[in-house]
């Protein structure tokens, strides 16, 4: 492959945002809506830890953070009115995941946002740019190259690190610093699907290396 070694990558901290998908308790936190459908991921790879030492490595080297979150559940909503709703939106809605206004629908309290770091548009999906202004936002702080931690592997981390790819962003995938609803869709994302679009898949402590030096 023509890739860059993930060894030779750099990431300069007025260059580089960490980028955190869909940190909600009803994935992270037990007694979430869907923690039980990802307990098996985030506890065989320390998941919430792991996110946690990426977290606040980033924040001392100076590195700007951006969320991603998920479009949370609201009794207004118009999905019912779409003309079309794809399988994982209708799921979600039936579940009402994410609902506005719970401990449900709040970010995990490790993953709340610093003043200055930034909160973007909810995706209505699965990626964090489309129909959002993650890509704006990233922009304007000057951002070329994304490290991408969070939730879900084949859906929400895979769709967001594939769009950044196809926009020109350096990316790379922290790969136990994710989840999903079990290992035969963290490894489809891991061994086959995200290498193609990541720069570099490397561990926590690969990472943490990296950023600290």
């Amino acid at each position: 492959m023509a890739n860059q070694s993930k060894s030779e990558l750099t990431y300069e901290p007025e260059l580089t945002g960490l980028l955190i998908v869909d940190p909600y308790n009803d994935f992270l936190s037990e007694g979430g809506k869907l923690y039980e459908l990802s307990r098996s991921t985030l506890e065989a790879n320390d998941v919430v830890e792991h996110m946690r030492q990426v977290l606040a490595t980033a924040r001392a080297a100076g590195v700007q953070v951006f969320i991603a979150p998920h479009h949370r559940w609201r009794e207004c909503d118009l999905h019912s009115h779409w003309k079309t709703i794809p399988p994982i939106g209708a799921s979600a809605d039936k579940g009402r995941a994410f609902a506005d206004g719970t401990w449900g629908g709040s970010f995990h309290p490790d993953f709340e946002p610093r003043p200055g770091e930034v909160v973007a548009q909810e995706h209505w999906l699965s990626s964090g740019f489309a129909n959002t202004d993650l890509d704006l936002q990233l922009k304007k702080h000057g951002v070329r190259k994304v490290i991408v931690i969070g939730m879900r592997a084949n859906t929400c981390i895979e769709s967001t690190v594939r769009f950044a790819a196809e926009l020109g962003y350096e990316v790379t995938l922290v790969k136990d610093a994710i989840g999903s609803f079990g290992h035969a869709e963290m490894d489809a994302s891991l061994q086959f699907n995200m290498p193609a679009y990541a720069n570099a898949i490397v561990s926590t402590a690969e990472i943490v290396a990296k950023l600290s030096v």
